[in-house]
């Protein structure tokens, strides 16, 4: 579902994309309206799901988890108790960060943020202890290009 966004709502929205810690009085002059009707509009933004949550942005290298793997997933199983368990095992795993169901010959698609291959396989080894996978391929990410949460928010 849509919700109808005027161009003060989208440029609230680009400002907290591009940091949603700065102050209220910060947004208001970017946005070149006063604390209130912004904050007001911030609360609606929220209230219809269009701002799901503020977080902070870590940086993975810092912590250690230098290795990034995009994991493609093919199963033969496609029962509800199968996919209730697969989708408990993978909520569980920090360590994934994405996943996706497909369309196509792959399954599902995870990103995977773990400290080293060794990390990963024993990511790898307790998820299929958790859940039968006919197949899956690790694809390990040798450069972040591009990553970004924000949206693209047209004027």
């Amino acid at each position: 579902m849509s919700v109808s966004l005027d161009a003060t709502d989208r440029k609230i929205l680009k400002a907290l994309q591009r940091d949603a810690s700065q102050s209220l009085e910060e947004i208001a002059r970017q946005v070149g309206a006063s604390k209130t009707p912004v904050w007001n509009r911030i609360r609606k933004l929220r209230e219809a799901g269009v701002i799901k949550q503020q977080t902070a942005v870590l940086d993975p290298e810092a912590l250690g988890l230098e290795a990034c793997f995009f994991v493609l997933i093919r199963t033969s199983e496609h029962e509800a108790d199968w996919q209730q368990r697969f989708l408990k095992a993978l909520l569980d795993r920090d360590e994934v960060l994405e996943a996706h169901r497909l369309a196509g010959d792959i399954d599902y698609i995870l990103k995977v943020r773990v400290e080293n291959a060794r990390a990963y396989d024993q990511f790898y080894q307790a998820l299929i202890q958790e859940v039968r996978i006919y197949n899956v391929t690790a694809l390990l990410s040798m450069e972040e290009i591009k990553s970004t949460f924000a949206l693209p928010i047209r004027d």
